[in-house]
């Protein structure tokens, strides 16, 4: 039908836009530790992110398949319409925007979670939208990241303090090996970013295809993984520096030590995470991570105040995102779209 076509079309643009905005919301995420220590200059490390987050999603998916994709897509219960997709998403950008504006580091994939949650109970016209099983498997994944993000750091900064003072290595010289090596880590966070939050897009798109009848199962196409991986890299090139600036400067004040940890655990988490197929919010494990090498200094050295701002966040992402998708939904649903 010439309607469901062009509403799958439409679907697939918002999806893109997400994508893009989880980029541009997420960029800080690989390389605010890099610019806050000087490793690497503001657009040479938004470059190497972008790329880098474009190799991570084209390879993981094309090596390992789309795992996190299936996961995202299980927590419907109900055969997903175009119209439940696309209120998802946007809950989910609309969400993703709000906390951009505030310079908050909320994540992305709680976002589009609780978007598929308050399109699928609208749409079922109450709790049986959703799989609660499958919800609370991604629930738990998201809120055990962020601690394990925190105690590696902190576990990986002890011990590297403790070598670099038995070896009596002076800090100059130091100080340049690890910005040296900043470069790697970043590229490393940026493949891992791609490799997990591209495949919520995969997955809204492909549900899409399913919904519109140009697919008769689950299965992520190529060029879904494509278009996903080009839109992220694109708002990763375009920048959050709203974000950038809470992660590097305001939470702690970073050294090239410090940052390169934070980046070698989170980016480490991440990669187990996407591997065995759990969707896990980079912006959490990052900001669990640079908290975690703080601790290692002293505890005033955190900035709690904000963690707690950001923590609060994190809360009502899911639940705020979900209202908005309602709404969404309930207001193309009385315009007469039901595709």
């Amino acid at each position: 039908m010439p309607e469901t076509s062009i509403l799958l079309w439409v679907t697939i643009a918002v999806a893109v836009l997400f994508d893009f905005t989880n980029g541009f919301h997420d960029t800080a995420n690989a390389i605010a530790t890099s610019i806050s220590t000087r490793a690497l200059s503001p657009h040479v490390a938004v470059g190497l992110a972008a790329v880098f987050n474009l190799v991570g999603a084209v390879v993981t998916v094309a090596f390992f398949q789309a795992k996190v994709s299936n996961t995202i897509a299980s927590t419907l219960a109900i055969k997903p319409g175009l119209v439940v997709v696309i209120s998802a998403l946007i809950g989910a950008i609309s969400w993703n925007l709000i906390t951009w504006y505030r310079g908050l580091p909320s994540s992305s994939t709680h976002a589009l979670i609780g978007g598929l949650c308050g399109a699928g109970i609208a749409a079922a016209g109450g709790l049986a939208g959703v799989r609660w099983t499958a919800l609370g498997k991604q629930v738990a994944s998201l809120v055990i990241s962020p601690p394990l993000g925190f105690l590696a750091s902190a576990i990986f900064a002890i011990i590297l303090i403790l070598v670099v003072h038995r070896l009596r290595l002076r800090p100059a010289p130091v100080n340049r090996t690890f910005r040296g090596l900043q470069v790697l880590t970043s590229a490393f966070l940026s493949y891992s970013h791609g490799a997990n939050d591209a495949q919520k897009t995969m997955a809204a798109i492909t549900l899409a295809l399913v919904a519109s009848g140009n697919l008769t199962k689950f299965q992520v196409p190529i060029w879904v993984v494509v278009l996903s991986a080009v839109a992220i890299a694109f708002g990763t090139y375009a920048g959050g520096w709203r974000i950038i600036r809470t992660l590097g400067w305001s939470i702690i004040k970073l050294e090239p030590a410090t940052g390169l940890t934070a980046q070698l655990m989170g980016a480490s988490v991440i990669q187990g995470a996407t591997l065995i197929g759990l969707p896990v919010s980079t912006t959490h494990v990052i900001t669990g991570s640079v908290m975690g090498v703080g601790v290692t200094r002293k505890l005033s050295a955190v900035s709690w105040g904000l963690g707690a701002t950001i923590a609060t966040a994190w809360l009502v992402t899911i639940p705020a995102a979900a209202i908005i998708a309602w709404v969404a939904f309930a207001i193309l649903h009385t315009a007469g779209l039901h595709g």
